[in-house]
């Protein structure tokens, strides 16, 4: 996989050009057992995409770092604040919001999803999203054990991320990772990777038509 740091020099690389490219895909992983699978959704969408990645602290748990895509860079929090020293420093938060085409957030815990319901910006994620631009898309799926999924607190959450543009794949019924039988487990990576991939091609073609 490729390091973070250094971090100068980020901007650089995001430059925006008229050539042809890939899209430009933001990977982003909270903490849920199904994190996983973050190097497996990674792979995916690496051949088709530029992807860069983002990982809360509760998500580093759970990643394979080996797993991901030598090409794919992880920011976490520590880049967030090592990145900034004085006014006038790049601001890691607001470059990744620029670069990005469409944002991907798989898993969407429990608590990241009440997080950006509320408005909260406590890391690199979270501020990515309070920063975020919904003339781009977002694209959330979730994973959570079911009695967490069925909560009031998340069809209130859910209900609040849609109103601001934010595209659900829902969770499938499987076994969890706490040994339940329920609704809550994240969609595969490769129907993720498909939902997103089918729509930006989609959104090309009309504004190419």
């Amino acid at each position: 996989m490729a390091y973070a740091e250094p971090v100068h020099g980020v901007t650089d690389a995001m430059q925006v050009t008229n050539l042809p490219r890939k899209p430009r895909v933001l990977l982003a992983a909270s903490g849920s057992v199904a994190a996983i699978k973050f190097g497996k959704l990674c792979s995916c969408f690496s051949d088709w995409a530029d992807v860069k990645a983002v990982a809360t602290l509760p998500a580093l748990h759970f990643i394979d770092k080996t797993t991901l895509p030598k090409d794919v860079i992880l920011y976490t929090d520590e880049h967030e604040w090592s990145s900034w020293s004085k006014i006038g420093d790049r601001v890691l938060h607001i470059e990744l919001r620029q670069w990005a085409d469409v944002m991907v957030i798989a898993p969407l815990s429990a608590n990241t999803l009440a997080k950006i319901a509320g408005g909260l910006c406590d890391n690199l994620l979270t501020c990515i999203i309070r920063a975020w631009d919904y003339e781009k898309p977002i694209f959330v799926a979730p994973a959570m054990n079911t009695y967490m999924w069925t909560n009031p607190f998340t069809e209130r959450h859910l209900m609040t991320v849609d109103e601001l543009g934010m595209t659900l794949i829902p969770p499938v019924s499987n076994r969890l990772a706490c040994g339940d039988y329920g609704t809550g487990a994240m969609a595969e990576p490769s129907l993720i990777f498909s939902t997103v991939s089918l729509f930006m091609e989609s959104r090309q073609n009309v504004n190419g038509s």
